[in-house]
């Protein structure tokens, strides 16, 4: 970690198990103004996520003791701590299955090896800016759906819905533009922050249908979460 950083900037775990790699990309945060922490592990990171309370995790797929996917899937399940701790997985697998498990698990973003050390600086940039709530909004209210930015929660009705950070980001992104529709081109970009050269639109149609499965008296008969035939989506108030 680099001692002339800031106590008060927001620190980074690197989980890599390449040594190599590690200190390229500390270097790089260090000077951006980052504070850095390293795991060569799976377990390691599990177990420096739920001590240290990292601010963002840049999380290889390829590890040794616990998977990437696997640490992922922990962190996402609540099992580490904070579930909607920002995630960039960082990969030789240049696989779309690989990018699309990733980011279907919760990931916010993926860059594949090799990589541009400063290209991942500006990402986790990005990252931490979309993720960070915006104070002066204090809920979205769309009929009886209520979302509130600042502690990412949803209610229909009275109830609480459990989302997962990729889901939730796509609820608000379309309760914020109601009646606005979306294709799934946009959508990619907008709350993947990513394209269809590398993200396959299949990934909205999923995330679409796992909302209605938690959103929707009749999944099958959508009244919120609507399909316009031919465009895209969009979010009503049913």
């Amino acid at each position: 970690m680099s001692q002339a950083a800031d106590p008060r900037s927001p620190v980074v775990l690197v989980v890599d198990d390449d040594a190599a790699i590690r200190t390229v990309v500390r270097w790089q945060l260090d000077d951006a103004g980052f504070r850095v922490l390293e795991a060569d592990d799976g377990t390691s990171a599990l177990k420096c996520i739920r001590d240290e309370h990292p601010t963002l995790v840049v999380l290889d797929l390829s590890l040794p003791r616990l998977g990437g996917l696997d640490v992922l899937r922990s962190v996402r399940s609540g099992q580490a701590g904070r579930s909607d701790t920002p995630i960039i997985v960082l990969s030789g697998r240049s696989g779309e299955g690989d990018r699309i498990a990733g980011l279907d698990l919760g990931a916010d973003d993926y860059l594949v090896k090799p990589f541009s050390p400063g290209e991942l600086a500006a990402r986790v940039r990005s990252v931490l800016r979309r993720s960070a709530p915006d104070p002066s909004v204090e809920a979205v209210v769309v009929g009886t759906l209520r979302i509130e930015p600042a502690s990412r929660r949803v209610l229909l009705g009275e109830e609480e819905k459990e989302l997962t950070p990729k889901e939730f980001d796509l609820l608000l992104f379309l309760a914020t533009h109601p009646r606005h529709v979306f294709t799934r081109a946009q959508l990619v970009d907008q709350v993947w922050n990513s394209s269809s050269q590398w993200l396959g639109e299949a990934t909205v149609t999923e995330h679409v249908h796992r909302l209605r499965l938690k959103l929707e008296a009749d999944p099958s008969v959508p009244r919120v979460l609507r399909t316009v035939r031919g465009v895209g989506y969009q979010l009503v108030d049913g």
